[in-house]
């Protein structure tokens, strides 16, 4: 039987690299397997700010990835984690009392782990996001106005 708790812990610490989903529908899910594409370019715009610094425009963008590829996981984690026992047991097909979906401390801990670190990690790729765009377009008024 698949834990809620469980699938709650990998969609927020390892939802990134599609391990939840993995955990739940096998190594065939589609969407497990594309998940690490835009984890691997919010990387590789972390990569180009340290190399090319902050004023590099493809980062602006591949940032971000990063950041809402996280915040969707831990958002995907306090879906699963917030389900009720009923509700996750029929989604799993299992009879309705099954201990599978049960919420247990750990379940609690994944719930504000992901609020404290997904909400954060958003804020802060909107903001990088935002910020990097209105500094070139200041910057792009400038240049027009000399």
């Amino acid at each position: 039987m698949k834990s809620k708790t469980t699938t709650a812990f990998l969609a927020f610490f390892g939802g990134m690299f599609g391990l939840h989903r993995f955990y739940l529908r096998g190594w065939g899910d589609v969407l497990g397997w594309l998940l690490p594409i835009p984890t691997a370019l919010g990387f590789y715009g972390l990569e180009r700010v340290r190399q090319f610094g902050q004023d590099d425009q493809l980062s602006w963008v591949l940032i971000p990835l990063l950041g809402f590829t996280i915040s969707i996981c831990a958002l995907t984690a306090i879906v699963y984690a917030l389900m009720s026992q009923e509700k996750w047991n029929a989604y799993m097909g299992y009879p309705s009392d099954a201990p599978a979906g049960r919420t247990h401390w750990g379940t609690i801990l994944v719930i504000v782990a992901s609020l404290l670190i997904g909400t954060t990690i958003l804020m802060a790729s909107i903001v990088y996001s935002f910020q990097h765009y209105f500094e070139h377009q200041i910057e792009l008024g400038r240049e027009i106005a000399q």
